[in-house]
């Protein structure tokens, strides 16, 4: 009741001023489990999506969105929760990505839509980054569910990085075809299949979203640049002092 109340509000409000076109909504399911595996430009991807879709679909988030204390944190959680986000808790052996395989297989048991990033986090250039073997193929290979690529186009460039008021804009969303890894189904414990049905996903988003693709994860791109950014910064500390000296 809480994520339709949502969805008529800011679902419709999204669409109304931000007019996203959309391509393939005949390949989502009228009924039924799957998984859509999208490409990850920005934080309103997660929103951007469900508010095409007639059906509800459910990403998962970092459980500290539904812990903060004080009115703010409860506001924040219930936000989160009303438009299908899914608390993570990312302590434990393994973190996140048993938690995400948990959260994912039990909305595909449910018989929902289950969202998922493999690249694992935001893109920091907007370009496509190495899928994630962990979450998206253990839970396509553990439930049978069938996985629909699905590529956000332009939602970077709404509100980039630092800029508070968003660029009103046309974002666009390209669904692919359902990809089929029942071959493969109950083998979610062979690193190599996992392997192998991610970047098959990888190689769909990258179709339908004409990215360029970098084969690294985005993790360690955002630490290379991160990097690259504290070094001209000390270079340019060190040039501005030793003009000073002489």
């Amino acid at each position: 009741m809480i994520y339709g109340a949502m969805k008529l509000s800011i679902g419709n409000g999204l669409k109304l001023a931000f007019r996203p076109w959309v391509e393939g909504l005949e390949n989502i399911p009228a009924h039924g489990p799957a998984i859509l595996a999208s490409n990850h430009l920005s934080f309103s991807d997660s929103f951007f999506l469900p508010a095409v879709l007639d059906r509800k679909v459910t990403f998962i988030a970092k459980s500290e969105y539904f812990t903060t204390p004080g009115v703010k944190g409860k506001l924040t959680a219930a936000f989160f929760k009303g438009v299908g986000q899914l608390p993570v808790d990312r302590s434990g052996a393994r973190g996140a990505g048993e938690a995400a395989v948990r959260a994912g297989i039990e909305v595909i048991e449910s018989g929902g839509l289950f969202g998922i990033y493999p690249e694992g986090t935001r893109s920091p250039d907007g370009r496509l980054y190495r899928g994630k073997p962990g979450g998206l193929a253990r839970v396509a290979l553990a439930t049978g569910a069938p996985v629909i690529p699905v590529a956000m186009i332009d939602t970077e460039k709404i509100q980039p990085p630092g800029k508070v008021m968003p660029k009103l804009m046309r974002p666009g969303i390209r669904i692919g075809k359902p990809l089929d890894f029942s071959r493969y189904h109950g083998m979610d414990g062979d690193r190599f299949i996992l392997r192998s049905v991610t970047d098959e996903v990888m190689y769909e988003i990258m179709k339908l979203s004409g990215q360029e693709y970098v084969d690294i994860y985005a993790t360690v791109a955002k630490r290379q640049i991160a990097d690259e950014a504290k070094r001209r910064a000390e270079e340019k500390r060190a040039g501005g002092e030793s003009g000073t000296q002489g």
